[in-house]
C-alpha cells in the first residue's frame, strides 16, 4: 500500500490554489469552483482541495510536506508574505519543522526528517 493522495477541505478553492502554488506545488487540475489538484514536485504524490460549505470543528487534519532545505524554503515563503505559526526548529523526534496554516485554517507542517522519517533510532525491529 502507498499513500499518494491527500485532499483537504476549502471554503474557497480559488484562494487556496494561490496559497498552495506559493508553497511550490504544481497545479494540474483546476475544476473551479469545486476542486483543484496539485502534483508534488518530489516523490510523485498528489494533493487536492475540494470545496465544502463549512469547515469541520475540532482538531482537523495536519498535512506534512518534506523539504530538504527547510530553512531556505521558509525564508522564501516569508518573502512572499506567507505567515508561519512556528519557525523552523529541531524536534525531539529528530525532525526539523516549521508550522503554518492555509487559508482555511488547515494545519501544515513543512519539515525535514531525512533518514529519521522511516528509520528513527526507536523504529520497531521486524520481529516486534
Amino acid at each position: 500500500m502507498n499513500l499518494n493522495q491527500i485532499t483537504v477541505p476549502s471554503l474557497n478553492v480559488e484562494k487556496a490554489i494561490h496559497f498552495y502554488k506559493k508553497l511550490g506545488l504544481k497545479l494540474i487540475i483546476k475544476a473551479l469552483p469545486h476542486y483543484a489538484r496539485f502534483e508534488c514536485l518530489d516523490g510523485g504524490a498528489t494533493f487536492s482541495i475540494h470545496e465544502v460549505e463549512e469547515l469541520s470543528n475540532g482538531e482537523g487534519i495536519t498535512v506534512y510536506f518534506e523539504c530538504e532545505d527547510l530553512d531556505k524554503k521558509v525564508e522564501e515563503l516569508i518573502d512572499q508574505g506567507v505567515v508561519f505559526d512556528e519557525m523552523p526548529n529541531d524536534k525531539r523526534w529528530l525532525w526539523r519543522e516549521a508550522r503554518l496554516r492555509d487559508k482555511d485554517d488547515n494545519k501544515l507542517i513543512l519539515y525535514y526528517a531525512g533518514e529519521n522519517r522511516l528509520n528513527p533510532p526507536w523504529r520497531l525491529k521486524e520481529d516486534e
